[in-house]
């Protein structure tokens, strides 16, 4: 029985039914708040003109009815101007264009049917300024259109149409200003990463027109923020940690960047993570020592004796099979057992420390820029130099005296990132103090200008802000952060010589501004007097600027230096229970209750603090200078 084949083409066709197209009054349509382009070209609307009254409307308007009846366009919205401009121009024209008195309209049943034409109709035919797509997306998206939905509808990807919709969430103005070539699309993105509208406003009234960069603009929405890929405290604490601590995240969306926006809170995490990393070194270890820093600062260890692994020996089947598999490994052949083989025995030819060595020796320990902890070491420290020798741990040319040293001198508290930090501290007193006597200021100048190889101050016009490792605890005088002459001629007239305004001022506001100027370019020094006796004649200390804290000061030295401190400071007895109490804890602990210490009413209270030695606490200042 033969079969009659019957192709897809020839089957019975079913009619499909179309939306109804009405002939609407053109005074009852108006432009949808749907429709995408609430803005067209004249020019191109004019052309449209001509090619309607020349042949007809070939197709139809898209539309929705509204409950009065009128029809919105939401889908057409350049043909609607045409159909208006051409019969503004001819009022005859609809005795030879009768279908323009009643304009073609297909109707969308509902409003998601009007949406989503509105959408595909003018994407289609002419790719939409992002603007108005980033509108067109938010709009669709208020409807109840989910991504999939909106990414199939234009024929994009779901990541195109969720970073669009991430600039759909902008103010008005931002996307306006867009629009009108104000700003570029990179602009916009860097705005989303704002948490504060009126921030995001005010920083897009400072770049309209201009060209900054999109990491510029970031950080001045959130200035704070710190991108959790890159900052290396972020890596080393991780982001479950930061978050299981109660610590803010957003979302870069566009540069792929988690953000974060807790830095004390970071930065503790960051420290107690540190110190315990040190602690658990400390278990094989005389001592350690942690470093704020990426890296450990040169000179830092040069009067320390360095340490040096004791090597092992092979046996001789050993040594004959180390040459095997180093054979192999040169010729890549070797497999993940054979290389693991190898690994062992070079681990004993590279050989270990002894318990002798460990018992003098210690390290430093950073956090390196990839967040992973950096060792350098393992050193002996000066005070135990003459014990190490003693004991067979240094002989040699490491036993010699290190010249400019005594075997048995201290070894300081202070390490050099944290002496710097204190200089700047300083000097920001001092600076300060110097913005009240412009005469000491202009005298300093002058003396500066007389002095054949330079003087006290570094004279330039782009003095650099005081920038310690970190801020808490350093309040500088505010006028040492702003400009005197900031904003002054903002309101001059536009043909106003800017030196005539600036003399017309008086002397008063040019020695403020000279002050600012000078008094930033103050260098520290510890040889050169005329520092000191500016610092003097200022009568001014580090204290007025800087309050030690946890963080700036008490865990950046050693348990044994908090424990000497907290004694000399409360005076209390070196045997009560109290002391022992805060002998006891970890050095994070220690650091936390000395802040405590010189902030806390009541923490002073239960260690009877009385007023002298209140007044001693409020005076006392590191004897690092």
């Amino acid at each position: 029985m033969s079969k009659t084949n019957v192709t897809p083409f020839a089957r019975e066709a079913r009619p499909i039914e179309a939306p109804a197209v009405e002939g609407i009054p053109l005074q009852d349509l108006y432009l949808s708040d749907m429709n995408p382009r609430q803005e067209a070209d004249p020019e191109g609307i004019a052309l449209l003109a001509d090619s309607i009254a020349m042949i007809g409307l070939i197709q139809p308007i898209a539309g929705l009815r509204d409950e009065a009846g009128t029809v919105g366009v939401v889908a057409g919205g350049r043909r609607w101007r045409a159909i208006k401009l051409a019969l503004e121009r001819d009022p005859d024209l609809i005795a030879h264009r009768p279908e323009l008195a009643f304009v073609p309209v297909r109707l969308a049943p509902d409003a998601a049917t009007a949406r989503a034409w509105a959408a595909v109709e003018n994407t289609a035919r002419e790719d939409l300024h992002p603007a108005d797509e980033i509108r067109a997306f938010g709009r669709m998206r208020e409807g109840g259109a989910d991504v999939p939905t909106i990414a199939r509808t234009f024929g994009l990807t779901e990541a195109h149409v969720y970073r669009r919709l991430a600039l759909a969430a902008l103010p008005a103005p931002v996307l306006d200003a867009l629009k009108a070539g104000e700003i570029t699309l990179g602009a916009a993105k860097a705005l989303t990463v704002a948490e504060d509208e009126a921030l995001a406003l005010t920083v897009l009234d400072q770049i309209r027109g201009r060209e900054i960069s999109e990491h510029r603009i970031k950080q001045m929405v959130q200035p704070d923020a710190i991108n959790a890929g890159s900052d290396r405290r972020a890596r080393f604490v991780g982001i479950d940690a930061y978050r299981a601590a109660g610590g803010r995240i957003s979302a870069d969306l566009f540069a792929d960047a988690t953000l974060l926006h807790d830095t004390d809170l970071l930065d503790r995490l960051f420290a107690e993570a540190l110190d315990a990393a040190a602690e658990a070194m400390e278990a094989e270890w005389a001592w350690t020592e942690t470093l704020t820093e990426a890296w450990v600062p040169y000179g830092m260890a040069e009067k320390l004796a360095r340490l040096y692994r004791i090597e092992g020996e092979l046996t001789d089947d050993q040594t004959e099979r180390y040459d095997e598999l180093a054979e192999l490994a040169e010729a890549d052949a070797l497999d993940e057992d054979g290389q693991s083989e190898l690994d062992a025995l070079q681990a004993i030819l590279d050989g270990d420390f002894s318990d002798e060595q460990r018992r003098f020796g210690g390290w430093f320990l950073c956090v390196g820029q990839d967040g992973t902890i950096k060792t350098e070491g393992p050193y002996v420290r000066p005070e135990d130099r003459a014990r190490a020798i003693e004991a067979g741990v240094l002989t040699g040319h490491a036993a010699r005296p290190i010249e400019g040293t005594k075997a048995d001198a201290p070894r300081s508290p202070y390490s050099g990132a944290l002496v710097a930090d204190l200089k700047a501290m300083r000097t920001a007193a001092v600076q300060g103090a110097m913005l009240d006597k412009p005469e000491l200021a202009l005298d300093l100048l002058a003396y500066t200008f007389a002095q054949k190889w330079g003087g006290p101050l570094a004279v330039r016009t782009d003095e650099s802000l005081i920038t310690p490792a970190t801020e808490t605890g350093f309040v500088p005088d505010p006028r040492l952060l702003g400009r005197e002459d900031e904003g002054e001629n903002e309101n001059a007239a536009p043909d106003a010589d800017p030196f005539d305004a600036f003399r017309a001022k008086g002397k008063k506001h040019r020695n403020a501004v000279l002050s600012l100027a000078l008094a930033r370019s103050l260098k520290y020094s510890d040889r050169n007097p005329i520092f000191a006796a500016v610092e003097a004649e200022a009568k001014t200390n580090i204290r007025q600027v800087w309050t030690p804290t946890a963080e700036n000061f008490f865990a950046r030295v050693n348990a044994n230096y908090l424990d000497a401190l907290h004694l000399d400071l409360t005076g209390c007895n070196p045997q009560g229970n109290g002391f022992k109490a805060f002998k006891s804890q970890k050095k994070g602990e220690k650091a936390a209750d000395m802040e405590r210490l010189f902030l806390d009413a009541d923490y002073q209270a239960a260690w009877r603090i009385d007023a002298e030695k209140k007044a001693r606490i409020a005076a006392w200042v590191p004897d690092c200078f």
